[in-house]
């Protein structure tokens, strides 16, 4: 979960709009490992096994499989003139109610203190919306430069 993504990334991200998808990422990157960090330091979540077992977080999914997954699910929205919040929602989704309750069934990661998937749901769409939100702002600076 930490490595594939990073090296697929690598390969795959669109070199022509690197800043764009990069942004975005590191938008997701970031609110994520806040609201992991949150999550965990409250008991709501607890990861039994990390790459890094200091960090407060989950680290591989923190910085690498979920910013990545987003990353390219955003360059292909993009790319092919898609719906960006629809296909966030629908990654959203996936994460929330398929990837983890697999990594639950493995013991990956446990929920506590009445914390659902749905919730987590909840906590993928705010960051999604916050993404995006935070990318078409720097986008629309960089594209109307302030005149003297």
């Amino acid at each position: 979960m930490l490595v594939v993504p990073l090296v697929l990334n690598y390969f795959k991200i669109d070199r022509t709009k690197v800043f764009q998808i990069g942004f975005y990422g590191f938008n997701i990157h970031t609110w994520f490992t806040y609201s992991d960090a949150i999550a965990m330091r409250t008991g709501h979540v607890y990861y039994p096994f990390q790459v890094i077992p200091i960090m407060p977080v989950n680290f591989a999914l923190d910085a690498s499989l979920v910013p990545v997954t987003f990353m390219l699910v955003y360059q292909w929205c993009i790319n092919n003139n898609k719906n960006v919040f629809l296909y966030g929602v629908l990654t959203s989704a996936f994460f929330s109610f398929f990837f983890k309750p697999v990594l639950a069934s493995w013991d990956l990661i446990k929920l506590d203190k009445g914390m659902n998937y749905f919730y987590l749901f909840l906590n993928y769409l705010g960051i999604l919306l916050m993404a995006i939100v935070l990318t078409r702002v720097f986008i629309y600076l960089k594209n109307h430069p302030k005149t003297k």
